[in-house]
């Protein structure tokens, strides 16, 4: 797991790094005695003004980022909760011992995604893969051998139903590895750093005062990362879709 999936060391890290930036910026500042002529203040100020906006503007972009990965996390566990209840139901039209077979192996199914979305450490991950991948081969091989038997246009329902349901599983994964790219992280905190590097250069009237901007793009920041992390974060995508199909599918 990297730092970026641990929204309390982001937080930190970016909060400890602009504040060594903007102290800096103040002990430059005081050794250098800048602004001795007329109008450079005001270049500065135009200059700082123009960095604070560029900075609010990619920290605007990247969190709407994070959140449209979340959506889209939120909307595909949705997805694979649905997929998975029209294969269950299609199951019916199946021959009774193969339907209780697939049934059976759904409800196996069903409870691998909601441990896939409730695990917190990625070591978990694995053993839950393994376990998912064997039972989309069951369940494929359960289906696909039927359909060489009964080739029927009921039969295709079936199956298209179960290729629905592996899918959907793809989707997910490749949804949960669609992260926020490192570049866009290191450019934010860059600029963020440059910054508070010129508020301290800047400020004229107490260091107090440096300790503000800091910990509101540190606190952003880690909104974002929050949003972002699929595991870590505080803010995570509940699987009460799928918690509610498992439950429908119970045997009566």
């Amino acid at each position: 797991m990297s730092a970026i999936d641990s929204p309390f060391v982001v937080f930190a890290t970016v909060l400890v790094l602009q504040w060594a930036a903007a102290y800096v910026g103040d002990v430059l500042r005081r050794k250098m005695r800048p602004f001795r002529k007329e109008g450079e203040r005001q270049d500065f100020d135009i200059i700082r003004t123009a960095s604070l906006t560029l900075l609010g503007l990619i920290i605007g972009f990247t969190f709407a980022m994070a959140v449209n990965r979340y959506d889209q996390r939120k909307n595909l566990e949705e997805a694979e909760a649905n997929a998975i209840g029209t294969a269950y139901l299609r199951s019916d039209l199946m021959v009774p011992d193969d339907a209780e077979r697939v049934r059976d192996l759904l409800r196996k199914y069903c409870t691998q995604r909601i441990s896939y979305y409730t695990a917190r450490d990625e070591r978990q991950i694995g053993p839950i893969d393994i376990e998912t991948m064997k039972l989309q081969a069951e369940l494929w091989g359960t289906v696909s051998r039927v359909a060489k038997a009964q080739q029927t246009p009921i039969t295709a329902l079936v199956v298209s139903g179960m290729n629905d349901v592996l899918n959907s599983q793809g989707y997910t994964q490749a949804a949960w590895w669609n992260r926020i790219p490192f570049t866009a992280w290191m450019l934010m905190g860059l600029i963020a750093i440059a910054c508070n590097l010129l508020m301290g250069y800047g400020e004229h009237r107490t260091t107090a005062f440096l300790v503000v901007l800091p910990l509101i793009v540190s606190t952003s920041m880690f909104l974002i990362a929050d949003i972002d992390s699929p595991r870590a974060g505080i803010i995570r995508v509940e699987p009460h879709n799928l918690v509610a199909q498992c439950q429908a599918m119970r045997p009566t």
